[in-house]
C-alpha cells in the first residue's frame, strides 16, 4: 500500500478522492491547502487524517509517498518538480502541460531523483480503453482511417479558472486534451502535422476549439471542444470496414463499444470500472514494482508537443509539422 497526500483542495478531488478510500493499495493520509483553516475544514470534510495550511507542508511530511496534484494548470510542472524533488512520486491532474520543455524538464527531475511521474489522463486506464485498443489490433474494422472525437460542455462564469487565460484555461486545455490524447492513442503515434483553429471568448480563453491532425501517410484525426456548447463526448474510430463507436469514451461510466459492420451494430458491453481508482492503483503499484507505469514521460511529451502545435496553428492561421 502507499501512501498518499492530495495538493489542493480542488473540484475535481470529489472524483478521486471515495475511489482512493475504496483501494486496498492507496492509503490516503493528507491534503493540503494554501490556508489552515480551509485545510482543517476540507479534511473534516472528506475524513483526512492530516491537514496542512500550505503544499510545502505537506511535502516535508516523511510518511507521505506520493502526491496528487490538482492545481490549476499553470501550476502543474512547477509542484511537480518540487514535490519530485523532496522524494515523493507523483500523479499529476492532466494536461501536465502545453509547453513540451516544461514536460520534458520534470521527467528529467523524476529521473534524477528516481521518482515517478504520471500524467492523470484517467480514461487510459479503463478497460474500455484497453478493449477498444484490443479491437484495432485484431482488425475488427480493417485498417483505421479516421479518428473522430468531441468533448463539450457549457460553462459562463468568468471567474471559473477553466476559462482564465492567465491560469491557461480554455477548451483545448481542459477537455480537448482527451480528444487529443485519444487520437494519439488510437493512432498508435504522434501525429506529423496539426491545423488548429480556435474561437475566443470574452474571457481571452478558447471558448471553442476544432482541429485536425495526420499520423503517417493514411491516417486522419478530427476533433472539436468547447467551453460554451451543449454537453457532448464520443469517439469514433473509422475503418476500411467498419468503425467503432464510444458514446461515453472519457468518463466510461457506461462502457460500450458498438461495432458498425456491414449495416449491422453489435455491442460489447464491458463491466463498469472506476478510472480514477485504476491509475490511483497503477502508480501505486508501479512504486511498489509490482507493475509497469501506464503513462510516462514518452506519452506526456508527446502530448504537450501535440498541445503546443495546436495552438501554433491556431494563433498563425496555418499548418503546423511537427
Amino acid at each position: 500500500m502507499t501512501t498518499w497526500g492530495i495538493i489542493s483542495t480542488a473540484h475535481i478531488n470529489r472524483l478521486v478522492i471515495p475511489p482512493a478510500r475504496e483501494s486496498p493499495r492507496v492509503d490516503l493520509i493528507a491534503v493540503a491547502s494554501r490556508d489552515q483553516s480551509r485545510a482543517e475544514e476540507y479534511a473534516r470534510k472528506w475524513d483526512i487524517e492530516r491537514a496542512y495550511g500550505s503544499y510545502e507542508a505537506l511535502l516535508e511530511d516523511a510518511d507521505v509517498e506520493a502526491v496528487y496534484i490538482s492545481l490549476p494548470n499553470t501550476l502543474h510542472c512547477e509542484w511537480s518538480v518540487r514535490a519530485l524533488e523532496a522524494g515523493k512520486h507523483v500523479l499529476c491532474e492532466k494536461p501536465l502541460s502545453r509547453h513540451p520543455e516544461e514536460v520534458e524538464a520534470a521527467f528529467d527531475v523524476a529521473e534524477r531523483t528516481g521518482r515517478i511521474l504520471s500524467e492523470a489522463f484517467m480514461y487510459r486506464h479503463n478497460p474500455q480503453t484497453a478493449r477498444l485498443r484490443a479491437l484495432i489490433d485484431e482488425g475488427a474494422i480493417g485498417d483505421v482511417r479516421l479518428i473522430r472525437s468531441a468533448f463539450s460542455y457549457s460553462l459562463y462564469d468568468p471567474g471559473n479558472i477553466r476559462l482564465q487565460a492567465d491560469l491557461e484555461g480554455g477548451a483545448l486545455m481542459d477537455v480537448g486534451c482527451y480528444c487529443v490524447s485519444g487520437s494519439r492513442f488510437v493512432a498508435g503515434g504522434e501525429p506529423s502535422s496539426v491545423h488548429g483553429q480556435a474561437w475566443v471568448g470574452p474571457t481571452g480563453t478558447d471558448w471553442m476549439f476544432t482541429g485536425s491532425m495526420r499520423f503517417g501517410d493514411d491516417v486522419l484525426a478530427i476533433f472539436d471542444c468547447a467551453t460554451a456548447l451543449p454537453e457532448r463526448d464520443e469517439l469514433e474510430v473509422i475503418g476500411s470496414e467498419g468503425t467503432l463507436f464510444l458514446d461515453d469514451p472519457w468518463h466510461c461510466n457506461a462502457p460500450v463499444i458498438q461495432v458498425r459492420r456491414a449495416g449491422e451494430v453489435e455491442r460489447i458491453e464491458i463491466e463498469h470500472e472506476n478510472s480514477y481508482r485504476l491509475e490511483l492503483e497503477n502508480v501505486s503499484d508501479a512504486i511498489d514494482g509490482k507493475a509497469e507505469l501506464l503513462l510516462g514521460r514518452d506519452d506526456a511529451v508527446a502530448q504537450a508537443r501535440a498541445l503546443d502545435a495546436l495552438y501554433r496553428s491556431a494563433e498563425a492561421v496555418e499548418e503546423v509539422r511537427l
